[in-house]
């Protein structure tokens, strides 16, 4: 792996280990909501609002947070956790892939990306979440930066 030292190589480093550890949670989220019942989810999200952690219990974070278990435990519980299982592990398969600098994996990372924007804003206009459109940007200033990085390297090695 070359050095890395311009700032665009250093913000691509530093987005693409960002997805590495959020592919990562992703991963180990999903797992410990396979072993977790939902009534035990149910509860910590409870003792969480109540203990103002997302800010006011009354306050729209909370009810969103709220809402959002509420969907999980109502049944969309598998749905969450092949996502959470699929998404982190995808997303650690292309860190790796970029960090090793595997030249045919950039153009798989932008689709992965692109794919995982296109479900994100889709799946935010179905929910109204806050969070996926914030999600869905950061994937498309990764995106830029999968791309800058491919090209660099495309032209260094002709």
């Amino acid at each position: 792996m070359r050095e890395r030292k311009t700032l665009t190589d250093k913000l691509f480093l530093l987005a693409v280990l960002l997805k590495g550890l959020d592919g990562a949670v992703q991963l180990i989220g999903g797992i410990v909501l396979v072993l977790l019942p939902p009534g035990t989810i149910t509860r910590l999200a409870h003792a969480v609002v109540t203990r103002d952690l997302v800010g006011p219990p009354e306050g729209p974070l909370a009810g969103h947070f709220e809402e959002a278990v509420r969907h999980f435990a109502d049944g969309n519980r598998t749905f969450v956790i092949a996502y959470l299982l699929l998404h982190g592990a995808i997303k650690l398969v292309l860190v790796i892939a970029l960090i090793r600098q595997i030249l045919p994996m950039y153009p798989v990372a932008v689709a992965a990306l692109g794919l995982f924007v296109v479900f994100e804003v889709l799946r935010a206009a179905q929910t109204r979440s806050i969070v996926l459109p914030l999600l869905a940007a950061l994937d498309v200033a990764i995106i830029v930066l999968v791309v800058k990085e491919y090209l660099e390297l495309r032209r260094r090695r002709a």
